[in-house]
């Protein structure tokens, strides 16, 4: 981890990795693992928040073909360890933005995926009441602040909120999800400048997957080295595999912990792919399928398993186990979907338009 040097003009992976056939792990239960358990325990939570986001994932996928989910749907499968550790590094003090692409925020912020597949079918009990749907995810009481549909409308309020925090002296920080499209537009400079200029505690996230919707980032973006740019407005910026979630938590966490103790906004080049087209919509005409496989070799889910399967971390029975529990999840979580109500026809207006006032 390191501040970014040079210019990346290709869109395929710097060091691809060839593909792994997982080896068959010595250790099959729990109490034949090594005695540093709260690391591995560590790794195992890592390895389950991202496998419960591949999972939730790959239904909506179903549910969406199914005509059960509607509306547009962005699919996070191949970005898990970004949003898995980014939030190892966060408190639940702490703020975040996201985007439009935010499943996966959500689900490793803590929001129960039941919350999140009830709002994906327009129920009242998601955790927007029903009244967001895929793209505008919100849970004021873990202090996520949204989903937005607007490419780099959430910087803007995220340096709200960290002005706010550093207004009230609060030992805060406001972390931020955009796209490297988002990088393009001026949002995200306005927010750059003026974080650097008052010093807020912003951590600007930027999940470089090298596609805005279907233009590559070569076509849109002069020089492609987002880190190199964003130090020109004089905050820490540094460019990390976003395929690594161990990587990503190191970096994550060091950021974090150097804007609690007074040293401004930072920012996070990760590196990364999503393995499924922009939206369900889109027919994904703009990529190489070869291009797309070489990156599914560098999976962050597979990587991590292999990592610890090498190190004898992890073994057969562990891993069944933490699929089982995840997909039971999603299984609840759909099925209560299913049976929540709808809000009432009575209701439409609610949240829209304000009481009515007797003027005498």
């Amino acid at each position: 981890m390191s501040p970014a040097r040079g210019t990346r003009t290709r869109k395929t992976p710097a060091t691809p990795q060839p593909a792994k056939k997982a080896p068959t792990s010595r250790h099959s239960t729990a109490s034949e693992l090594p005695a540093d358990r709260p690391a591995i325990e560590h790794k195992v939570n890592l390895l389950g928040a991202m496998m419960r986001i591949r999972r939730f994932e790959e239904r909506c996928v179903e549910l969406y073909s199914a005509a059960k989910i509607r509306g547009f749907v962005h699919l996070y499968i191949g970005e898990e360890a970004v949003a898995v550790g980014v939030n190892e590094a966060l408190t639940p003090q702490d703020a975040v933005v996201s985007t439009y692409r935010e499943h996966g925020h959500a689900l490793a912020r803590g929001i129960p995926a039941e919350a999140v597949m009830a709002e994906m079918y327009g129920r009242t009990t998601g955790c927007s009441g029903g009244r967001g749907g895929s793209m505008h995810l919100f849970d004021a009481s873990r202090r996520f602040y949204g989903g937005n549909a607007i490419v780099a409308g959430g910087l803007p309020l995220a340096a709200g909120l960290a002005l706010t925090d550093r207004m009230r002296a609060q030992p805060r920080v406001t972390c931020c999800f955009f796209g490297d499209g988002a990088f393009a537009e001026g949002e995200f400079h306005e927010t750059a400048n003026l974080a650097a200029l008052w010093d807020l505690p912003l951590l600007l996230v930027c999940e470089n997957n090298l596609y805005a919707m279907g233009t590559a980032i070569e076509r849109h973006e002069a020089q492609t080295d987002l880190a190199m740019r964003a130090a020109s407005y004089g905050m820490v910026a540094w460019a990390v595999d976003g395929m690594d979630v161990e990587a990503v938590e190191q970096a994550a966490r060091r950021a974090a912990e150097a804007i609690r103790a007074g040293a401004g906004p930072h920012f996070l080049e990760l590196r990364t792919y999503r393995f499924r087209a922009h939206s369900m919509y889109d027919p994904d005409r703009y990529r190489d399928k070869e291009e797309v496989e070489q990156w599914k070799n560098r999976d962050p889910i597979t990587r991590l398993v292999d990592r610890m399967r090498k190190n004898g971390e992890l073994g057969d029975k562990e891993l069944a186990g933490i699929e089982h529990r995840v997909t039971d999840e999603i299984d609840h979580a759909v099925e209560a979907a299913e049976q929540a109500p709808e809000e009432p026809i009575e209701n439409l207006l609610r949240h829209v338009t304000s009481a009515p006032v007797e003027v005498t």
